[in-house]
């Protein structure tokens, strides 16, 4: 697999589309909808034959709904999801502070919480909706040829309709994750970062307490996060001092309880799944004519569900560029712009999601009792509350 930059000629059998989108995750879906809604021709092409039901990602700031709201699935996925209006920190059983989310939008006063397979359905109904035959499934991309004018893709098997194994697009976007395989196409360098921090996480049926609300539990031996999600689940979130792969929902339930004394029962676990935090970022966004975005840009930390909607905000301020270029204009100096501005947005999430990895750490008692105090004594500042509520939404 390789890129080339050979000016070369198109097989008069290549589909031509204004757009290639290599990715068909919650990003490249998004991008896809804001560009047929103005009348761009779209083709998303995706490796994986069908959506994944893991619910991976959670969390949907206000900034992302209102970029939703914008293709008209905001109120779908607000339907579906559940509204996290507030949460609370707990320490050894008592409440340490709370946060309220009241004040960070108009329109979305709170944290949605939405599996992430959930959130692609709806994004790909929209996208089906505008164009039925957008998204191609079962499709992997071997290299890239971009001659200056336009941008060839070869494809790993002809399409289904036998029109040929490459397409043709004067646009491509790389939405294709945080392994992203068009970078390695594109020659594009990434810089990396590691922590000391591993998690290990499952969904369990919920008991009553908390039903709607995000708990934090500030414990002597780590954090544990709980939020709820639809259907009475709540997903669990533990804290662990080594990598915790081979864990059972048996073994989290326990370590759960250890720590707050809610025990999940193991026999209701749907999902479980251990991850090492880590960022990723490209050392450019834009080679010729493609442009990455969301975790092929920049990959964050899951911790504070940064990464899905940084993805989104940048989707959203890459398509009126796109359909400028389209229409003749010179884009150049605003890709430019575009491209420091979002690489500043991935480094304020990174350092946000970096902040609320460190209030997870282990800390002896006296020194975890100075932390409860202290955020105690924010959350009890109603001005200290609002703004410590604005930065944890992305805003």
């Amino acid at each position: 697999m390789r890129r080339s930059t050979r000016s070369s000629c198109t097989a008069p059998s290549s589909p031509m589309f204004d757009v290639v989108i290599v990715g068909g995750g919650p990003v490249g879906l998004y991008l896809a909808a804001l560009l047929l809604q103005e009348g761009v021709s779209v083709r998303v092409l995706e490796q994986r034959h069908q959506r994944e039901n893991h619910s991976r990602a959670i969390g949907i700031h206000p900034p992302a709904l209102n970029a939703l709201d914008s293709v008209g699935v905001a109120a779908a996925m607000v339907g579906a999801g559940v509204q996290i209006r507030s949460g609370t920190a707990v320490s050894h059983g008592r409440t340490v502070g709370s946060m309220s989310f009241a004040t960070v939008s108009d329109s979305f006063p709170f944290v949605l919480s939405l599996p992430q397979f959930m959130t692609e359905s709806v994004l790909e109904r929209r996208v089906h909706d505008l164009d039925a035959s957008a998204l191609r499934r079962g499709t992997r991309v071997m290299e890239v040829t971009d001659d200056g004018g336009l941008v060839t893709v070869a494809l790993a098997a002809p399409e289904e309709d036998g029109s040929g194994s490459q397409i043709t697009a004067r646009l491509l976007v790389a939405a294709d994750g945080a392994r992203s395989l068009m970078r390695s196409l594109l020659d594009i360098p990434v810089l990396s970062k590691s922590y000391p921090d591993h998690y290990v996480m499952g969904d369990f049926a919920a008991d009553c307490d908390h039903s709607e609300e995000a708990v934090l539990y500030l414990e002597t031996g780590g954090i544990v996060e709980s939020f709820p999600l639809p259907g009475k689940v709540r997903r669990w979130v533990v804290r662990m001092g080594s990598p915790a792969h081979g864990l059972d929902a048996g073994e989290l339930s326990r370590l759960v309880y250890q720590r707050t004394g809610v025990r999940p029962d193991p026999a209701t676990n749907t999902m479980l799944s251990a991850f090492t935090p880590r960022s990723t970022t490209a050392c450019r966004l834009v080679a010729g004519r493609a442009v990455l975005i969301g975790d092929a840009a920049h990959e964050i930390s899951p911790i504070g569900g940064q990464g899905m909607n940084l993805g989104w905000l940048d989707a959203a301020e890459l398509a009126p560029i796109i359909c400028a270029s389209l229409s003749g204009s010179q884009v150049g100096w605003r890709l430019q712009d575009y491209a420091v501005r979002r690489s500043r947005a991935a480094v304020l999430a990174r350092r946000q999601a970096e902040v609320n990895m460190s209030l997870g750490r282990p800390l002896a008692p006296a020194f975890l009792g100075l932390r409860n105090l202290a955020m105690g004594a924010v959350a009890g500042l109603p001005a200290a509350n609002r703004l410590v509520a604005r930065r944890f939404t992305m805003q």
